[in-house]
């Protein structure tokens, strides 16, 4: 229940009600506060609740609020007779009704705001069966549940696109774009569609590229199937292996097992599971309901005060005393019987306390055992989600290291062979080094013979002419492709001319038509719209005086309520103190002395005679202290020094017992003689 209360406190606390309560203060609200507490949080919930309790008659708020919590689906605890209990309690503002109600509002007020939103529509009016005979009505009850039927759905439709993320900014940018796009897109077809209709047999080629795409969608379309069909033929065979695995380990597990192994287990999970239902779990449940019934004891009473606070401190002491000293007298019999059944008991309960130690252990390992194997069902879904893969358990674990150290084996060979490869390469790269050098040597030697014999440079025009005669042939075979792929890109442009053609041929006729439609309803939109702001107009000038008028009558009636408050108040005040001096006049004036008793004035006179009694009492004590404080304090100076002096022939006594002895001492008729 605390924490009941702490929750409400602190939602109250923050917006849209901003109360700053505390516990205490809370804890301390009248049921006339606490029933506009719970009024001010339906209100916010539903804003025609927005009432002041004190106007309104308790009969008439108990069915208000009765009437909106039934909208809400609010469940009270208990049967029938705890329902009229509810209702009796909502009345009177009792705690233990308005408490769960304020946690159950306070905890999913943006849901239940929603809630009453809806009920104001979809409330079903019950028009009696006699009504419906009449057409009128009839066709009125019938629109209006068409009405309702078309909110839901906008309602619904609303909600998905709250939910879908789209804003309206994103939607109409996207609507602005495309409408750029279909008018280039017409622009380019109204082009192709010159282009195309001087080519021959357009419309059959038109008609063989549609086959073309129908067979191409055909085969997209056909190629996914047969995708989606390996994919269920892989699941099928990953879940046929996991189910072999599966089938394996419980053979094992048969295999492994004994019937006294399963019975002796089985025997155990029943002891325990008995000793939980047949001693823990009655022993928790009889301490809740102790602790629940103290807790609501304590809610039911009333807010206690320092005093009230400081008595009951005072009797758990003498409670306490109380206690101790029978412990004492317990321990002073010291019978030997106890003495033995209090061991007998202490061991018994240290016995079953270790009991319950090991049961709530072993409860919590079981707990943990099953979280513990909730996690590695998740882990192992995420892997398989992630990875497409079952995670490896088991043998099949060992006969995946078993394929990766084959495979490793295969990797250092392959890596072997690789650097082979590269020796080879450098060695390569090194006879191609040598080879080009070679050939600079030769072409600087064939160069210089050139020169000797005068024609330099033959050899490098023979070589510039085979170049230049090898790019030729290369162009001239680029230029045939080209030419093939223009005619190809053509044709190809021509069939998509047409094809587009023919698509948008009915698109634009109703584009059309629907600007037809369009310019029609702006026109007509225009109207409505103007003859909309006028009567705007005049029904906000009226709407301003009527609030201007009820501002001022409201103000009045608030001034005359407080008035009607203050009165009533002083009433109530001047009525109560009425009451008890017509009380104490009757038991005053009474022939009973028992009644006389409980007079105040009895009780006043009561109380004077016993504090002047104790009064003189303590002034006798007082006076006696006073008589004899000389005396005693003479006594108690001799006493100290009487205490100096036996102190003083304490260290003598001391002192000569650890000297030597020099004499004889000889102690005659209260004398001390020291003879050398």
């Amino acid at each position: 229940m605390s924490d009941q209360i702490k929750f409400i406190v602190d939602n109250l606390n923050k917006e849209p009600f901003r109360k700053s309560y505390n516990l205490i203060t809370f804890d301390s609200l009248e049921p006339m506060q606490l029933l506009q507490v719970l009024n001010d949080v339906l209100a916010e919930i539903d804003p025609k609740q927005v009432v002041d309790i004190r106007e309104e008659m308790p009969e008439q708020t108990a069915k208000r609020m009765l009437s909106l919590l039934g909208i809400l689906k609010y469940k009270p605890p208990g049967n029938a007779t705890d329902m009229s209990t509810f209702r009796q309690g909502l009345v009177i503002g009792s705690k233990p009704v308005i408490y769960p109600v304020l946690h159950w509002l306070l905890q999913r007020t943006n849901e239940l705001k929603k809630r009453a939103y809806l009920a104001r529509f979809l409330i079903k009016l019950e028009v009696p069966s006699e009504f419906l005979q009449d057409e009128t009505v009839a066709d009125t009850n019938k629109q209006y549940e068409e009405l309702m039927e078309a909110f839901k759905t906008l309602h619904k439709e609303c909600e998905q696109l709250k939910t879908s993320g789209f804003s309206t900014a994103e939607i109409r940018r996207d609507i602005s774009a495309m409408e750029e796009e279909k008018d280039q897109l017409i622009k380019r077809v109204e082009r192709l569609k010159k282009r195309v209709e001087t080519v021959q047999n357009h419309q059959r080629m038109l008609k063989i590229a549609r086959q073309l795409r129908v067979e191409k969608e055909r085969e997209e379309f056909l190629a996914q199937q047969k995708q989606e069909q390996k994919n269920q033929l892989f699941h099928a065979v990953q879940r046929l292996q996991r189910v072999q695995n599966q089938l394996k380990s419980m053979r094992h597990a048969a295999a492994d097992a004994k019937p006294e192994s399963l019975m002796k287990r089985l025997e155990e999970e029943i002891k325990f599971n008995s000793y939980m239902v047949t001693e823990k779990f009655p022993k928790e449940l009889e301490n809740k309901k102790k602790e629940l019934h103290f807790l609501q004891k304590v809610v039911s009473e009333p807010a206690m005060g320092q005093s009230d606070l400081l008595e009951l401190e005072s009797k758990i002491n003498e409670i306490n005393t109380q206690i101790n000293q029978l412990i004492e007298k317990k321990m002073l019999r010291n019978e030997p019987i106890e003495g033995k059944l209090s061991l007998y008991r202490q061991q018994a309960s240290i016995i079953s306390r270790k009991k319950e130690a090991k049961a709530e252990e072993l409860q919590e390992t079981k707990e943990k055992l099953a979280s513990l194997e909730r996690e590695v069902s998740v882990k192992t879904n995420q892997a398989r989600e992630f990875d497409g893969t079952e995670v490896l358990k088991g043998d099949e674990f060992k006969r995946y290291v078993s394929k990766l150290r084959s495979k490793s084996t295969v990797f250092k060979k392959k890596h072997q062979i690789i650097a082979e490869f590269k020796a080879e390469f450098g060695l390569l790269q090194r006879t191609e080094e040598l080879l080009k050098q070679r050939l600079e040597n030769i072409q600087h030697q064939l160069q210089t013979i050139e020169e000797k014999k005068g024609i330099s440079g033959y050899s490098y025009t023979q070589e510039e002419l085979e170049r230049v005669s090898a790019l030729k042939s290369e162009v001239d075979e680029m230029k045939g492709r080209t030419l093939d792929d223009m005619s190809e890109m053509v044709r190809k442009l021509n069939s998509l001319v047409s094809e587009k053609k023919s698509a948008l041929a009915p698109v634009i006729k109703e584009l059309r038509q629907l600007r037809q439609k369009c310019q029609e309803l702006t026109q007509e939109c225009d109207e409505k719209k103007s003859q909309y702001d006028s009567c705007a107009a005049g029904l906000e000038s009226n709407r301003s005086k009527l609030e201007q008028e009820v501002r001022g009558l409201r103000e009045e009636c608030l001034q005359e309520e407080s008035k009607y408050h203050y009165t009533n108040c002083m009433i109530k005040n001047l009525e109560v103190q009425l009451h008890r001096a017509i009380d104490e006049m009757k038991a005053y004036v009474s022939s009973d002395q028992q009644e006389k008793r409980k007079a105040i004035r009895q009780v006043i006179l009561f109380n004077l005679n016993y504090n002047q009694n104790l009064g003189k009492k303590l002034r006798e004590k007082q006076k006696a202290v006073r008589e004899s404080h000389g005396p005693n304090m003479k006594q108690v100076k001799m006493w100290r020094d009487f205490e100096q002096l036996m102190e003083c022939k304490k260290q003598c006594f001391l002192k000569q017992q650890n000297q030597t002895s020099i004499g004889q001492v000889i102690q005659e008729g209260g004398e001390d003689r020291l003879i050398l």
